[in-house]
Parts: structure tokens; sequence; C-alpha cells
């Protein structure tokens, strides 16, 4: 044998190059720092935090606390990997207690960047400065400063130059951040949270004295009225938080926020428990909004499944599920013996649970889904309105040049006779209005049973698009521009594209650092609850990135302007109202769902109801 073939195949690989490895598996983008970096402060008991970014993290990442900080002993050691302070024994591995634990964050931030760290002791009478670059220790200095930590991380992925190129535009990343900082700040209520971006304030979350003002800070009242509270306890396991009524769900997912031991995860257990909660509630494509927490005997549940702390694992698994599945039910107000497909009384939901003698997430005393009302019920002209807006709107829009897509690139409009069967000049009979949310017609020779709303919602939005096809889509200035107020990641989300929804017939300009103003509105439309239909656009926008097409970008924003300004269930309509619906629905070639996938109408022809009662 041979000396080079004595040495082997398998090599141990240099130490600073595994650092920048494993540095991959904790440090996936700046908004990972930050997580990190908040984790470390609120273990150290901070009250203060406040974190400032240059370039969406990119270019400078500063996180600042009022912590109990570290002397200079534990400032070096601090850099070293798998150095921690959270566990001392084996058994401390089994019920962790702590957001961080493993001794590998700083390390690893500090393998990929350039760090600056001042951290100082309650009782030291001076500071201590670290400069560590690529993960090597380049200095350690006395420094004056007050108790603390003050970490700076500068130029991330300068040495890993195929990590860096893969980091998004500022103005995402930032994104980012600001949810990982809204997610501390629900997780801590009673600590002070700052956020700055290029110099600029963007957050700055107040202490506050309870989980209810906390979530007004972070969603605002908007959202705040439609919840519902969620609670229940079990022996080594509490439920608390909130959720929407059943009548406020929508098509995107967004906020599903789960904190297990305040730590902000990802659970398929807890969120199927929901989404089964629910039950015949949910709406086919339709989706709860919720932010749950949720304590577990820490020994019951194992936090070291995941590399950036993402996911959990919990030891009663069916427990947790159960537990779950029936504080949903009972906060929509299911009775425990309620199949959880049956309609239960209060249709809109239950009133919330009492309020706990000690401050809580469980004692937000929030309205009620029964509180709630229907939307107000329009004047009997809003449909002959819009409808005679939407026929001026389709035949004006082409000489407005707004600009649209390209209608050579577009898929051609389907045939409504060829794709639905019914013809567009048959005679439509309306027959009345069933709990004034279903319409019942004769149309031609068939009965139809046919859902206002989505039939309605359908009929725009077929409209929407023919317009955005042939560059029709005209704008309606606003007499009253409209204030909006946005979290601050759906504000940076939603700058981002102004541009492509002033395309839409959406003009909306920025009115401050989360405040916008809506201009105007596709000429199409009626009225509109414009909060919730910039909630449901940013769910929208939020999925771009991930469309593969211009039309798969365009057909979701449009399905949310129809959505929004359709007839709503529980609206009363006179029959000419119902005939001018159904005539509509009927020339657009009877779609039989709506842009979001929900059926539109039961269509019953003369030959079926003959052989139903025996007449064939």
């Amino acid at each position: 044998m041979n000396a080079a073939n004595s040495l082997g195949k398998i090599r141990v690989l240099p130490g600073d190059l595994a650092s920048r490895i494993a540095a991959g598996e904790v440090v996936e983008r700046p908004a990972a720092v930050v997580r990190e970096l908040i984790d470390n402060s609120l273990d150290a008991g901070s009250h203060r935090i406040t974190v400032e970014v240059t370039d969406g993290g990119r270019g400078l990442i500063k996180v600042a606390d009022d912590g109990e900080g570290m002397g200079r002993a534990d400032a070096q050691a601090a850099f070293q990997r798998h150095a921690t302070s959270k566990l001392r024994v084996e058994q401390d591995l089994w019920a962790i207690k702590t957001l961080g634990f493993r001794g590998e964050a700083l390390p690893s931030i500090a393998a990929v960047s350039k760090v600056r760290m001042v951290t100082a002791g309650p009782h030291e009478p001076v500071g201590t400065l670290v400069r560590v670059t690529g993960g090597t220790v380049t200095a350690v200095e006395e420094t004056a400063a007050a108790q603390g930590t003050q970490l700076e991380v500068a130029d991330l992925f300068f040495n890993t130059p195929a990590r860096k190129k893969f980091l998004k535009t500022a103005a995402t990343e930032f994104s980012h951040i600001c949810q990982v900082v809204q997610q501390a700040a629900l997780a801590w209520p009673s600590v002070q949270f700052r956020l700055k971006h290029n110099g600029q304030e963007v957050l700055d979350y107040a202490a506050a004295s309870s989980g209810r003002d906390r979530l007004l800070q972070v969603y605002g009242t908007k959202v705040m009225e439609h919840m519902v509270e969620v609670k229940a306890e079990r022996p080594g396991l509490r439920l608390e938080g909130m959720m929407v009524d059943a009548t406020q769900t929508r098509a995107g997912r967004s906020p599903q926020e789960l904190f297990v031991n305040r730590r902000a995860v990802k659970n398929a257990t807890v969120s199927h428990a929901v989404y089964d909660g629910y039950g015949s509630f949910l709406a086919k494509g339709r989706h709860p909004r919720y932010v749950l927490f949720l304590d577990v005997d820490p020994e019951r549940v194992d936090v070291n499944v995941h590399p950036t702390k993402r996911e959990v694992r919990f030891a009663d698994q069916e427990l947790v599920h159960q537990t779950v599945r029936q504080a949903v039910r009972v906060a929509l107000g299911y009775s425990p013996s309620t199949p959880s497909d049956d309609r239960p009384a209060g249709m809109a939901g239950a009133a919330p649970l009492a309020a706990g003698p000690r401050e809580s997430w469980a004692g937000l005393g929030l309205a009620s889904g029964a509180e709630q009302t229907a939307s107000p019920a329009l004047a009997r002209s809003d449909y002959d309105w819009a409808r005679g807006a939407t026929q001026m709107a389709l035949s004006q829009g082409a000489a407005a040049g707004a600009v649209g897509a390209d209608p050579a690139d577009a898929p051609a409009l389907h045939e409504p006779q060829q794709a639905y069967g019914l013809r567009t000049d048959c005679e439509v009979v309306s027959l009345g209005q069933v709990s004034r949310t279903f319409l019942v017609a004769q149309i031609g020779s068939e009965l139809s049973v046919i859902d206002q709303h989505t039939a309605h919602e359908r009929v725009l939005f077929e409209r929407l698009w023919r317009a955005w096809l042939t560059q029709g889509m005209a704008s309606q200035p606003l007499l009253i521009a409209e204030p909006v107020e946005l979290p601050s990641h759906g504000a940076a989300l939603l700058q981002r594209h102004l541009g492509d929804l002033e395309k839409l017939g959406l003009e909306i300009e920025p009115f401050g650092p989360s405040s916008f103003v809506i201009r105007a509105v596709p000429a199409l439309l009626g009225h509109l609850d414009y909060p919730a239909l910039l909630q449901d656009l940013l769910d929208d926008l939020s999925e771009w990135n991930a469309a593969s097409s211009l039309e798969l970008r365009v057909r979701p924003v449009l399905a949310s302007l129809a959505c929004h300004s359709a007839v709503r269930a529980g609206r009363a309509m006179d029959p000419a109202e119902s005939t001018r619906l159904i005539e509509d629905w009927v020339e657009e070639g009877s779609p039989m769902t709506c842009p979001h996938g929900r059926r539109v109408a039961l269509r019953f022809p003369a030959e079926e109801l003959a052989k139903i009662f025996g007449r064939a």
C-alpha cells in the first residue's frame, strides 16, 4: 500500500470552513440574525430592545438591550462553538426553558460577518468590546458601556458570496425582519421593542400592560374587532389566544401565529386542529387567522428538532390536537356534544370567555362574532349604480389609456355558451330570496338556487378580467381619499407593488411609515371595505414571487377586488335587483364557481324535477 492510498479519501474540513457551513443551518437571511439576537436579549431579562438595520439587514444589523450583560471572560467565550449559559447538565436538554440554548448563534453569525459587541454586567466598572471577523476574534478591549449588550453585525455573508447572491431585495428582507420583531413583541408584551430601517423609525411598541394592548399595537382595531377568545387548560398544557370569527376567514393565511412556550414556531398538529375545529364554518379556499399561545410542560415538548428552532415536537401530540380543536369549537359556539359538521346556534360565533384574574392572553375581552352585525344594507339603487358603472367602464375603459396586459400574451376568454351550456338570451324569472342569501329563479327551463354573493363576485371578476386583458382597466377617483394603516411588514410589501396595483386601477399613495391613502379604485367596482381589501391584497402580493406567470399574479388580486365589492350575504334584495343580478350572471355564461372556488348555484333541469316528483 503506497502512502497516498494510506491517507484515504475522507478529510477533516478546516475549522473556518466547517464554521461557515454550519452557519448556514442557523443564519439563512438577515431576519434569522435578528431573531437569534432578540432571543438572546430576552433570555438576558431585557425590558427594552432596539433593532436598527440598513439595506434590509444586508449592510448592518444592530440589536441593543438593557439586559444583564456580560463580563470580559463571558464576552470572549460567547463566540466559541457550542458555548452557552443556558445548559449546565445533560438533563437540562430535555426541559428547555429558554429561547436560545445550543450555543451556536453567535459563533455562526460571526463566521459569516463582521461583528462588534459591547457589553457590561450589572456591577462591572467598565464594559468589554469584542470584534470578530469571519469567525476570528480580532480585538478584546475595555470600553465605557451601560449595563446590557449592543451587538452589530456588518456585511453579512461577505465571505460566502454564493449565499449572499441568493438574498432578496432590501424591501423583501426588511419585511421578514419586521415579522420577526412583531412575533417577539406578541410573545413578550411587557418588553418595549423598537425597529429602525435606514435611520427611520418604523416600529415602536411601548411596553404593554396586557396582551390585548399589544395585539392592538401590532394588528390594529380592524383585525381585533372580529376576533374571539380561545382558551383551554389541561394538566401540563394551557392554551390562550385569539382567532377570527367564522365570518372573517380569508383567502390568505396571514396572520397565523403560534407560540409554544413563547417561541414562535410552526406545527402541523396545531394547524390541523385549528382547521378541524372550524369544520363546516370554513369555506373551500378560506383560511382562519389566529394568534395562539400554547404553554406546555418543558419536559413534554422537544424544541431541539430544527436548527433554527422553527419547529417543535410534542410528547402528547393527540392531547394537544384534541385540546386545540375543542377550544376552537367552543370559541365558535359549538357545544361540546355538537358534531363538527353541524352548524351551531348563533351562526356567527359565541360570546368571549370571561377574563381570568391574572393578566393573560385569555383576558382580552374583545367583541365576539355573535356581536358582529352583517354588513350594512346598501341602498336599493346601489346595485343599479354598480351595474351601470360596470357597463360604462367596460365601454370607455380602453379609451382611458390604462396600462394592462398585452392581449397577444393573454389567454383567450372562455366562450360562456359552450362552457356552461346556458344560453345568454334565455328568459330569467326571479322567484324570490331565501335567508337574504340565496336567490331562487327559473332560467330557461331550469330551476336555479344562486348564492347572491358568489354570483355577483364572479360577475365582477369576469368584467375586471376582461378589462385587464383589453387594457381597459379605468380608474375612478374617490371623492374623499381613504386612509389605511397597515402593520409594518405589510406596509413594506405594499410599497414594493404600488406600481403594479396602479396598473390594475388601484391608486394608493404612502402617507407615513406604515400609512397609505387610497386615491382611486377600478371603475368597475362599487362600495368597498378598504382596510379589509388591503389585507387580502397583501396576502395575494405575498405569493407573487412564487407565481410562474403574469396571469397567475393578476387573477388573485382581481378576485380580491371583486369579492370585496360584491353584494354580501344577509343583504335583502328586491325582485328587480335579484333579476338584474341573475341576468348579469347568465350574461357572463352562468359560471358555477366564484374566483376562489366556492359554489355559485345549484341547477335543476326540468327533466330532473320531473323524475324527483315521479312525472318522468
